[in-house]
Formats: structure tokens, C-alpha cells, sequence
């Protein structure tokens, strides 16, 4: 899939809820389903800057295709990260640098969490791009 299938399904998915305690209780139950990051990858280096929460995030070259593990010490923080996670792990990392993230505005995060936690998504999203950056910049150089 596409990062925006993955995104227009995520957008479905929370177009079930009605309220948005449905809504925090759906990104806590996404949490709890979150494969948890193996712990050789909780260090400081990935550590993401930004966030109040800890939040570890391991990314890597499988063949073309960049993925990413993640994991957080708060669990509405480990749901939030597993909707990033599951939007651009996968996919190169021209498509991940260059992704318009909109499934976020959709479901109105924004507008429904406490500005430190916005200010962490944001900070997680822009790590995750920065990462598609210099995977794009480090495959370019090895293609040449």
C-alpha cells in the first residue's frame, strides 16, 4: 500500500469513534498492540529530541525500503508513534522524505492533544523525515 492508503485507512478507522475518548482509548489499544522495541535499541542516540515522553526510534534499510521500530515509556506516546510507524515504515526514503502527512489534521490530533504531545508528534514525524533524507542521501552516494 500506498503511504496515503495507509493514511485514508487510518482516517476510516477513526471515523468509527463518535467521541474522542473512543478515539484515545482506540490510539492506547494501538499502543498496547505495538510490537515493543527490542532493548540493545533504547539508547540515547535514539532518543527522539522534542518529545516529554522517552521515545526510542531504530531506523534501517531492508533491501530499498527504510523501516522503523519505535517504542515510548508512555502508552497514548507508544499508540501515536505505532500510526507514524505504520504510515512510513516500508516504503523508500524519497517517498518517506518527500510524504505529505495529512491523516493527522484528518483525525483532528492536532486540535484534541495537550500541546506537548502535538509538539512531540511533530518532533517524531520530523525525525522519521530526516531519517528518509539521509537514507536517500546515503543510497544516492553508494549508487554513484
Amino acid at each position: 500500500m500506498t503511504i496515503n492508503e495507509i493514511q485514508d485507512e487510518l482516517i476510516s478507522d477513526f471515523e468509527l469513534f463518535d467521541d474522542w475518548e473512543s478515539k484515545y482509548e482506540y490510539i492506547i489499544d494501538l499502543g498496547k498492540q505495538f510490537p515493543p522495541l527490542e532493548e540493545q535499541y533504547k539508547t540515547e542516540d535514539n532518543i527522539i529530541k522534542g518529545c516529554q515522553s522517552r521515545v526510542w526510534l531504530n531506523a534501517y534499510m531492508d533491501g530499498d525500503l527504510l523501516k522503523f521500530e519505535a517504542d515510548s515509556d508512555a502508552i497514548i506516546v507508544r499508540g501515536l508513534v505505532s500510526m507514524l510507524v505504520k504510515v512510513l515504515s516500508g516504503h523508500t526514503p524519497k517517498e518517506i522524505a518527500s510524504a505529505d502527512l495529512y491523516f493527522m489534521e484528518r483525525i483532528g490530533l492536532h486540535q484534541h492533544l495537550a500541546q506537548t504531545r502535538s509538539n512531540g508528534l511533530a518532533s517524531m514525524l520530523k525525525q522519521m523525515k530526516a531519517y528518509g533524507v539521509a537514507f536517500q542521501a546515503s543510497s544516492f552516494n553508494t549508487a554513484n
